[in-house]
């Protein structure tokens, strides 16, 4: 085996990251779903190699943390005897597909994901690490809050369409045309130049000037959004959350065990296939007006190097004084790596105390600069401009 890779902006499981709190492993399930074995199989490895915590990602992944380089060739060849590892970190990264949860058997999304599985593989994108795919073929698209860069979704009429992040309309396409369209948009962002530079998203490089060739525009209007879902009980199961996406590896084992499967969501949520009532935990998110669901607070310090603060810490305090219609995102740094997208209320930690951004993002000015956590626990009137 390869030596360990342990730098790098985005983890996976041939590829780790290197923490405050040891080795990070991405796992990428396959059309987002996890068998119930899988499930309990991954808990078990966390425990055995890792410090038995498991991180629910905004890209619907899973992460094993606290793993040691001595330690980290038995996890790899555990994950590989369970079916979740990939040719190589090449392929791996390129996977990046989120996937609505909320299919059926026998609609389009299980082949469509599987079908851009092997499309990827087979391909030499270059694409960069942060860029992905949405498959959000349902009566309504529930992953337009999510951060893709090609979308696969249902026009007006109930056909499939393909766009591009950044534009409102997009290509019709037949089942047949979908996936090799989408292959078309990300050869067409790599070789227009959307690779290079900073940003690299789609988005970004239309919004600088970039403009789709003809044969990949349309202006098929996709099917309304939905709000983000919350926890409760829907006709295929359960949607349950854990704080701050982070949960002990025995309430994995747990779900696994009364699950006919799980779902990933990229809302540090689960939807546990087959179960018809909540589950109880002390580290579930189960009730719809949660606190917690409002708030999005990265691993922080001392679990991440590049964090200045306890970033969980503060999130647990201010939660409850943050309004229902709002959002606050706790960062350890500006790189914001637990939510890229504007919100409500941002805090970034820097060594000189705490950044406040009002709807921005971690890379927008603050209006406050140098406030201290205990500042902003005792006068949470702060966060949105009183006190």
């Amino acid at each position: 085996m390869s030596a360990v890779a342990i730098k790098g902006w985005c983890p996976g499981a041939l590829r780790p990251m290197q923490s405050g709190d040891g080795l990070v492993l991405r796992i990428r399930p396959r059309g987002g779903r996890l068998e119930a074995a899988q499930a309990v199989g991954i808990a078990e490895l966390a425990a055995r190699y890792g410090n038995g915590l498991i991180d629910l990602t905004s890209r619907a992944n899973l992460q094993i943390r606290g793993v040691s380089e001595v330690g980290y060739p038995a996890l790899i060849d555990g994950l590989g005897a369970l079916g979740l590892l990939d040719a190589d970190s090449e392929t791996e990264a390129q996977r990046n597909i989120l996937v609505t949860p909320f299919w059926i058997a026998g609609d389009d999304t299980s082949s469509l994901a599987a079908e851009l599985e092997r499309a990827l593989a087979g391909a030499s994108l270059d694409l960069p690490t942060k860029f992905g795919f949405a498959i959000d073929d349902g009566t309504v698209r529930v992953l337009t809050g999510a951060s893709a860069d090609i979308r696969i979704e249902r026009d007006r009429n109930g056909g499939l369409l393909v766009r591009a992040d950044g534009v409102e309309r997009g290509r019709s396409v037949t089942r047949g045309e979908a996936v090799p369209v989408a292959l078309a948009v990300a050869e067409w962002f790599v070789a227009s130049g959307g690779a290079k530079g900073e940003k690299r998203r789609m988005a970004t490089h239309l919004a600088s000037g970039a403009t789709l060739p003809d044969f990949l525009r349309g202006d098929a209007e996709p099917v309304a959004r939905s709000a983000a879902p919350v926890p409760g009980l829907y006709p295929i199961g359960a949607m349950v959350g854990v704080a701050f996406g982070q949960m002990p590896h025995q309430t994995l084992n747990h779900l696994a065990a009364s699950a006919q499967a799980l779902r990933m969501t990229p809302w540090r949520m689960l939807l546990v296939e087959g179960m018809h009532e909540m589950p109880c935990g002390a580290d579930l998110v189960t009730d719809a007006d949660d606190p917690a669901l409002r708030v999005i607070a990265c691993s922080g310090a001392p679990r991440c190097g590049e964090a200045h603060a306890d970033t969980r810490m503060l999130a647990s305090a201010l939660a409850r004084h943050i309004p229902a219609d709002a959002r606050l995102h706790v960062s350890g740094c500006p790189k914001g790596c637990a939510h890229s997208g504007p919100v409500d209320i941002t805090l970034v930690a820097t060594r000189e105390g705490f950044d406040l951004i009002r709807r921005g993002t971690t890379r927008d000015t603050p209006v406050r600069r140098g406030l201290t956590g205990a500042e902003l626990a005792a006068n949470p009137l702060l966060l949105m401009g009183g006190g």
